[in-house]
């Protein structure tokens, strides 16, 4: 296999991870999959402008300087930056009362969203921000898709029976559509289910075949050959040809907070999705990712956006999809597929003005159907009942609030199911088995590691929420017992942080403990606890000289047979500070 540069060079340079070292060998096999993806691509980010309320011509922007930019300035060789479903009708939900849908104002608008998130994701990198994708957990991102599905394929109902849209939000445009059935149009309707006989009969029959793409030229054909505009299908119209001038989108002053407020929203979703699907085909090949580095790249990918007039962009898991399937395997196929959408610009526009929109149409309401996970919401109800509850709170704000709502549900919830996990924690106490191993036990009395001696066992970290646990638990242990308990073991191996609250509660506890005449001894190890617990006692906080051990075997031989401690005084410790009692 040849490749240039090295990959030992790449590692050193800040940009052209995603292009470099370059693959003689899979060379060819990039270009045809860009151009693969360019012939899915086009559809669905033509579909995805009549989600985002935008000109058509703008679909086909975002898979232009936005798809290069990220090629030249991201790490994932995988992700492909582009429209998507999700940030798209966020917009929509958002802008909408803002401006006119459609209209100049509001497309400027949707740039200005886009370069507001292209500073966002700045500041982002600048802070080293992306473990923040880690906030945004699988359930609550698979409820908000599943929401966003519902809300796209009800949107679209409308205009698959050639019926314009009425209502605000999901559920009153999907009851507006239903009682204006009686008003369809019958000839709509049958180039409607004929689209969706077409992409449905090629993913059932012959699934690389482009189903879209396919219905696309096939309608623009029939349209141009029958003129479906006197027989009253409605078609897109007159699309600009050339490439975008760039420039920045005006900002009227009264719609500041309104743009900042939809650009916080897209990205979360942007950080997360992104994030997610970049590791997932970085893992697939095992290969080295950096968030970090495609936030700089969707950074630049926005910021293109912006600067072209069209509309957020977004690491699009579908399309990331389409190029690996078609055997794309570094940034080339999307600079081939940028290539590609050039030519269509400067060319192809003409036949693009006779595409009916019933069409777009039925291309966006396939889209949001496949965004209803109805695997993964089963899954979860089949494996977390509670995770699944989470996943239906988060697609029910998206369905029946909004777009915007249901990103701060989603990311609320995942906060709180977080410290959830965190506080209802797994606590044992340890016994002991024959070849020196330890068995876990369920908290409760009368378990012994060694006559009067009991281990207690904390796994996670110490802080506000679960200090009170902590510290009942272990004085339940101690009393009520027969026989008595003289040491208490804390086993803290697994505990790596004490906050303020914790470091109080400890000391609270070691002289409750010294009350009872009932010594306290500690594991720790230095990467651990142990380096908390000296802080706080050169703060001057007394935990009750409990005595510290490297492990449990070593804490039980040294305290085994040793006499109780009585009530209002602590064994001694060596002065050497090793944590053992002296002699």
């Amino acid at each position: 296999m040849s490749t240039i540069p090295t990959d030992a060079s790449v590692r050193h340079m800040p940009f052209l991870r995603g292009l470099l070292p370059i693959d003689r060998a899979q060379l060819p096999r990039d270009i045809a999959a860009g151009i693969t993806l360019a012939a899915l691509g086009i559809p669905e980010v033509m579909g995805y402008t009549k989600i985002a309320g935008t000109p058509t011509i703008t679909g086909l922007y975002t898979i232009l300087l936005p798809l290069v930019a990220f090629a030249l300035l991201g790490a994932s060789r995988h992700l492909v930056v582009a429209a998507d479903s999700a940030t798209a009708a966020i917009l929509a939900s958002s802008l909408a009362a803002a401006a006119a849908v459609g209209s100049v104002e509001y497309v400027g608008l949707t740039s200005a969203v886009a370069l507001a998130v292209a500073v966002m994701l700045v500041l982002a990198r600048i802070l080293r921000l992306g473990f923040l994708a880690d906030f945004l957990s699988r359930s609550a991102l698979i409820g908000f898709l599943t929401g966003v599905g519902v809300q796209v394929a009800c949107g679209e109902l409308a205009g698959l029976f050639g019926l314009p849209r009425q209502g605000h939000g999901t559920f009153a445009q999907f009851v507006s559509t239903i009682q204006r059935l009686g008003e369809f149009s019958h000839v709509t309707a049958l180039l409607s289910i004929a689209v969706l006989a077409v992409i449905l009969g090629c993913k059932r029959f012959v699934p690389r075949a482009p189903g879209a793409l396919i219905a696309v030229v096939g309608a623009i054909a029939c349209s141009a050959a029958f003129d479906f505009e006197r027989h009253g299908i409605e078609i897109i119209g007159k699309v600009p040809s050339g490439v975008p001038s760039v420039s920045v989108p005006p900002l009227p002053l009264a719609h500041v907070n309104q743009v900042l407020l939809t650009a916080a929203s897209c990205f979360i979703v942007i950080i997360a999705q992104s994030a997610a699907t970049a590791r997932a085909y970085a893992n697939r090949y095992n290969e080295r990712g950096d968030d970090n580095l495609d936030i700089v790249g969707l950074a630049g990918a926005n910021a293109m956006a912006g600067l072209t007039g069209t509309f957020v962009v977004n690491g699009s898991p579908t399309k990331t999809e389409m190029l690996d399937d078609a055997g794309g395997r570094s940034q080339i196929a999307h600079l081939t597929t940028a290539c590609i959408v050039l030519l269509v610009l400067l060319f192809l526009t003409r036949p693009l003005s006779y595409l009916p929109t019933a069409v777009l149409s039925a291309i966006v309401f396939m889209i949001g159907v496949k965004l209803i996970d109805v695997k993964g919401m089963t899954d979860l109800y089949r494996v977390q009942k509670d995770e699944f509850l989470i996943a239906l709170i988060t697609a029910g704000v998206v369905v029946l609030v909004d777009v915007m709502h249901g990103i701060l549900a989603a990311v609320l919830l995942s906060l709180l199911d977080h410290t959830r996990y965190s506080y209802r924690l797994r606590t044992r106490v340890l016994t002991p088995l024959p070849g020196g191993h330890w068995m876990a036990h369920k908290v409760a009395p009368n378990l012994f590691a060694a006559p009067g001696i009991v281990v207690y066992r904390f796994e996670a970290d110490l802080f506000y929420a679960n200090a009170g646990r902590f510290m009942g638990e272990i004085l339940r242990l101690v009393e009520q017992v027969n026989p008595q308990v003289n040491w208490v073991v804390i086993d803290a191996s697994e505990i790596f942080n004490v906050d303020y609250t914790a470091g109080k509660t400890l000391q609270q506890l070691c002289q409750e403990l010294e009350r009872r005449g009932v010594g306290i001894a500690t594991v720790a190890v230095p990467e651990g606890i142990l380096p908390e617990l000296n802080r706080y006692r050169a703060l001057g906080a007394e935990f009750g000289h409990p005595e510290i051990f490297m492990t449990v075997e070593e804490a039980i031989n040294v305290l085994r047979g040793l006499p109780r401690s009585t009530p209002g005084s602590a064994p001694a410790q060596d002065t050497a500070g090793n944590g053992k009692p002296s002699a």
